[in-house]
């Protein structure tokens, strides 16, 4: 059945896909805070160039998959595929740190869920046969496909939660000015929609990334001398 965006569907994505929502996506710079320590990043044009190829090349691109596959899995009530992808995407992560946020911040949405919808013991179900940890985006996927959120929607509002992150993390940083990040923004909304297309026609085997920059950044996070964000 082909679902329609609804007032209250369209209420819930808002929600759900805020950069706001309390589940900690916030705190994570994702290793944009060593490019622009070190000097990669430095202003609106390379934070443009590195947004685009994140987002054309790295995992991000593959997350968003991914909810696509597993939204597919609850539609149809395959909860052992259900099970596989999430651990998959685990497996996927580069490195421990970039793991650690995925399950953090989907135990959270998780925990967010269970007080948002108290009452559903068929999300209870799909909850548990995931299996914890439960990474990001197939928490993300659980509460999409619960509130009939049409996929497309769903994916555009996931990416543009990550892109938004990422601009109000640089406009700390760098720093930039507001309107230039509300610029970018709009700029890169191109990529977003081009992107959701292409998921569309993924294969399996085409479930990769070059990723090895940001897995780079993200170790050197760690040890770097002054953050403003998790590792």
């Amino acid at each position: 059945m082909e679902l329609t965006l609804t007032p209250e569907n369209f209420l819930h994505i808002l929600q759900i896909g805020s950069p706001s929502l309390p589940i900690g996506a916030y705190c994570y710079s994702e290793g944009l805070e060593m490019l622009v320590e070190n000097g990669t990043i430095n202003d609106s044009s390379t934070l443009r160039n590195w947004l685009t190829s994140e987002l054309t090349y790295g995992a991000i691109r593959v997350d968003a998959a991914i909810i696509k596959r597993s939204y597919e899995c609850i539609h149809i009530q395959d909860l052992e595929n259900l099970q596989n992808w999430n651990h998959w995407l685990s497996a996927f992560r580069e490195t421990e740190e970039m793991r650690a946020a995925s399950w953090q911040m989907g135990n959270s949405f998780v925990s967010l869920l269970k007080n948002l919808i108290p009452e559903s013991s068929d999300l209870l179900r799909l909850i548990n046969s995931c299996q914890y940890p439960i990474n990001y985006p197939i928490a993300y996927s659980l509460a999409c496909s619960h509130w009939h959120i049409q996929i497309h929607t769903a994916l555009l509002a996931y990416l543009h939660s990550w892109l938004t992150n990422l601009i109000t993390s640089s406009v700390k940083l760098i720093p930039l000015g507001q309107t230039i990040g509300q610029v970018l923004l709009i700029e890169l909304q191109p990529v977003l929609i081009q992107i959701v297309s292409e998921i569309d026609t993924m294969k399996d085997d085409d479930l990769y990334c070059c990723n090895w920059g940001l897995s780079l950044a993200s170790m050197q996070h760690e040890t770097q001398y002054s953050r403003l964000f998790r590792s």
